[in-house]
């Protein structure tokens, strides 16, 4: 792709730490008091300080998230867009694709400059990521045009103890996790890859500890730093805010043997424990992007360029197995073999749906050790519309501090889909 068509990602792009919903299971999590286009404003906010491009050159936002979880939520990217600063003259695309959803809106806000058909020759840059805030609702069904209390209930709160007969309450977080196409929750699919692929409880937690281990290192030696804004919370009871700098669900006492000790959690018999599937957390993303040329005629910095994108879709009974066919298009499409890939960001949704994969990717040349050196979902956590972003500034950043070349960042996506992005270093 020649540098007119080249579109590359600014050095600049942040990510928030991922905050797990929940402390102990029990307090309310660290970033619990934000929506999510909350969210998306601080990383939004963060990545303009941090690339340093002038307001006035963005054209459009373009964010993904996957749950209308918060009453703001149906603004999504609009509401991210003001809350991150930028003016009312600037349009704001959201954009889901479940798990993909952060990934999806990197390729749309490309792909919007590339056919040129809405792209602002004026104010070349946009703004893409993703956020998700997990904090989703119970939600009350049959209630609309009943009596609660003493009115008929329209808008506003409602109080528990006046609702009638024949409402009832879900828990959003459990029944968007539940696949009706495939009649099976997310992990039961993740459970029937390892049924396929041999894969026993002993791999599954060796890779959950693997994950933790890896991220352990990864944060110690502050290879997160660049591509992490700080955020500073007041915590329910607290007297003095708190800073949270780090993804808080990694385990720096994680060990085999207490992975061994955990009950499945989705099956009797079945492989996937608390220990060695993806943490439910809070998070978001943000990073500019342009055309090579543009970044060169604004004295702009880039990172890394978005040199293939695939996505495919699958059985999705074996949801999880998505990003096999979606980085053996992403490749096709760069013009890169397996060989040639020298990391991959795989979100690990659950640990036998990363190894099946992982297994698969061999068969492309793409050796195991190179998957999620840093660490992946098990350990930092998986917000569903923001996880795309935040692994692809991961990947873009260790391209970087590494020397190498070329980066995969893949995921998997509920519904049977797969996406995939390849990332080609700037030097």
């Amino acid at each position: 792709m020649g540098k007119d068509n080249s579109i590359v990602i600014l050095d600049g792009g942040r990510r928030l730490p991922r905050a797990d919903i929940l402390i102990n299971n029990k307090a309310p999590g660290l970033f619990s008091r934000f929506s999510t286009t909350q969210l998306g404003g601080l990383a939004i906010g963060a990545a303009l300080r941090n690339t340093r491009v002038d307001k006035a050159l963005i054209g459009h936002v373009v964010m993904g998230m996957a749950q209308h979880s918060h009453r703001d939520s149906i603004y999504g990217a609009q509401g991210m867009r003001w809350r991150g600063g930028l003016g009312q003259d600037v349009p704001a695309l959201t954009v889901a694709r479940i798990c993909g959803s952060g990934a999806e809106a990197i390729a749309v806000g490309a792909e919007m400059m590339l056919a040129g058909l809405r792209h602002d020759e004026g104010r070349p840059f946009s703004v893409v990521g993703g956020a998700e805030s997990m904090q989703y609702p119970f939600t009350i069904y049959g209630l609309r045009g009943k009596k609660a209390g003493a009115t008929v209930q329209k808008y506003g709160p409602v109080d528990t103890k006046g609702l009638p007969a024949g409402t009832h309450l879900q828990d959003m977080l459990l029944m968007s996790l539940y696949d009706p196409s495939a009649k099976m929750s997310m992990a039961n699919t993740a459970e029937e890859l390892g049924r396929r692929y041999s894969i026993t409880r002993a791999q599954a937690d060796e890779f959950g500890f693997r994950s933790h281990k890896n991220a352990v290192k990864a944060r110690d030696s502050g290879w997160f730093a660049e591509e992490t804004e700080p955020v500073e919370v007041q915590a329910d009871g607290a007297s003095a805010p708190v800073t949270v700098k780090h993804d808080t669900h990694i385990m720096d006492d994680a060990t085999l043997d207490g992975m061994a000790r955990l009950r499945a959690a989705f099956e009797a018999g079945g492989i996937i424990t608390a220990g060695n599937a993806s943490a439910v957390v809070d998070g978001a993303a943000a990073m500019v992007i342009g055309r090579e040329t543009d970044a060169a005629s604004h004295g702009l910095t880039p990172l890394a360029r978005i040199a293939g994108v695939g996505v495919a879709a699958c059985d999705p009974q074996i949801m999880g197995w998505g990003p096999v066919p979606a980085v053996k298009k992403a490749l096709a499409k760069a013009g890169v073999t397996g060989q040639q890939v020298d990391m991959v960001e795989l979100n690990e949704a659950f640990a036998p749906q990363a190894l099946a994969c992982i297994k698969d990717f061999e068969g492309l040349g793409i050796a195991p050790e190179k998957v999620n050196p840093w660490g992946g979902a098990i350990a930092l956590g998986h917000p569903l519309g923001a996880t795309g972003a935040i692994l692809t500034l991961t990947c873009a950043y260790a391209l970087r501090r590494t020397a190498k070349r070329y980066g995969v960042v893949t995921m998997c996506i509920g519904g049977g889909q797969g996406i995939a992005l390849v990332l080609e270093s700037v030097r």
